[in-house]
């Protein structure tokens, strides 16, 4: 015998095939993403945290090998998208522990204290990447 009920679907899929959305894009959903995402380039960075410590042990050809690569352009493009990375998941993380407490939960307040982490990451980046070179680090 063949059942012909309509099967309840999952919260985020509507009868329109199985692939269509019923949620719409938004701002914390991108923050929850890149929340992850930057947790992941995290431990990305402590390989070349580790990569460092290595190749300072390796002795002064080994670590002036290293460091040209990293002074180089694409090692400062990986660098600077560290430094996002920890800005942005510092500020995702504080935001996170307001949200455990049961504050800012509501939409308004999420949407808003979402941009003040992208906001911060980016500000707070580009403050230290602007010292670095005006001590001529960089």
């Amino acid at each position: 015998m063949t059942d012909t009920r309509e099967r309840p679907l999952s919260p985020h899929l509507t009868s329109g095939g199985p692939f269509a959305l019923h949620w719409r894009w938004h701002l914390t959903m991108f923050t929850s993403i890149a929340h992850r995402a930057t947790g992941v380039a995290l431990y990305v960075g402590a390989l070349i945290l580790a990569g460092w410590a290595i190749a300072l042990a390796a002795g002064p050809d080994a670590y002036a090998t290293y460091m040209t690569l990293l002074g180089g352009p694409l090692g400062k493009l990986v660098m600077f998208g560290l430094t996002v990375s920890v800005f942005y998941h510092l500020a995702n993380g504080i935001r996170h522990l307001t949200w455990d407490a049961g504050k800012g939960l509501d939409i308004k307040t999420a949407n808003a204290t979402a941009v003040v982490a992208i906001a911060f990451a980016i500000a707070a980046s580009l403050a230290v990447w602007a010292i670095a070179l005006m001590a001529g680090a960089l």
